[in-house]
């Protein structure tokens, strides 16, 4: 097979100038006598199809260039349709990052949006409250230790997402906002006593949240809400407490000891001056109306042991000067 084309076009040029009559009467003449074609013709027939070959082959060379330029440019253009946009979910924000020209002063919303492919980048942020627990060991102002836990519920504002990331990054939360809960609840808890941290709580917790939001918001960030979950003290100071209130539990019961003697005591004064009060009107009585006061008493005695008596199924009655019953001496 030949596949150059200068040769297969220089050898067409030469059999077109070369007649073919004498050969094909040489072919008519000795078709008699022989059934095979001379060299010559074959010689003809084979550099015809070797051309035919030659530019079928150009043909397929051509398609293949076409497909695969076909092919690399449907794969650019898919690429570039995939990487040229991007979402925001709900709650979020983006920041589009520029190679060219860095981080871009809008602050991309929710829904999908389109960029420059391999030229700009986008950088979520999450614009939803997020909590977080820090807790710090300090002390307080008669220098106790104090153990304090803090939960707080931030976000950032969504207008100054771009110097947030370019001046503290993604994790903003984990550079910002340890530091300046530990400084903020050590200043706090410094102005009170162990005790008034305890009695003025509510307090503490509103002087630890105004300053820790005046000092967030300085690096772009917003607290929803800032709350003292845990409160505890060092081990010695809470044995004193225990001391403490053991001691004034027993000055407490001392206490209502001694009120309990002084009010039997007054209560055994009043007795004795009734009794004393008493004994003098039964002697004016006396004086006055003599035995009669006696008898009279013996009478509602007497009266008194008999109601008692009558009520009892264990006492039985005899009537007066009879003893046949029991035998009884008269």
């Amino acid at each position: 097979m030949y596949t150059n084309n200068s040769y297969c076009y220089s050898r067409g040029r030469a059999l077109s100038s070369v007649s073919l009559s004498p050969i094909r009467e040489v072919y008519v003449e000795d078709s008699a006598h022989a059934q095979t074609p001379p060299f010559h013709v074959f010689l003809a027939q084979a550099l015809v199809e070797d051309c035919h070959i030659v530019a079928m082959a150009k043909l397929f060379e051509s398609i293949g260039k076409l497909g695969l330029a076909l092919a690399i440019g449907g794969g650019v253009v898919n690429s570039a349709l995939y990487n040229g946009k991007f979402s925001v979910d709900a709650g979020h924000r983006a920041v589009i990052f520029d190679r060219f020209r860095g981080v871009q002063d809008d602050v991309v919303g929710e829904g999908t949006h389109f960029l420059i492919p391999w030229v700009q980048k986008p950088i979520i942020f999450d614009c939803r409250s997020r909590p977080r627990n820090v807790p710090v060991i300090t002390g307080s102002k008669d220098l106790q230790n104090v153990n304090i836990t803090l939960r707080i519920l931030f976000r950032p504002v969504a207008g100054q997402l771009p110097r947030i990331f370019m001046s503290i990054g993604e994790d903003y939360d984990e550079r910002v906002l340890p530091s300046i809960t530990t400084e903020v609840l050590k200043a706090v808890v410094a102005r009170f006593d162990a005790g008034e941290l305890i009695t003025q709580r509510e307090l503490v917790s509103r002087q630890v949240s105004e300053d820790l939001n005046e000092r967030a918001s300085t690096f772009g960030l917003i607290l929803d809400d800032v709350s003292l979950t845990h409160l505890t003290f060092g081990k010695e100071f809470t044995e004193a407490v225990e001391m403490k209130q053991v001691a004034q539990q027993e000055a407490e019961r001392a206490r209502f000891v001694v009120e309990k003697a002084e009010q039997q005591k007054q209560a055994a004064i009043i007795s004795a001056e009734g009794d004393s009060q008493a004994a003098l009107l039964i002697a004016d009585s006396l004086a006055v109306a003599g035995d009669g006061l006696v008898e009279l008493r013996k009478l509602e005695a007497a009266e008194d042991i008999a109601f008692q008596l009558s009520r009892s199924r264990n006492v039985t009655y005899l009537p007066a000067g009879q003893g046949t019953l029991l035998q009884l001496p008269q």
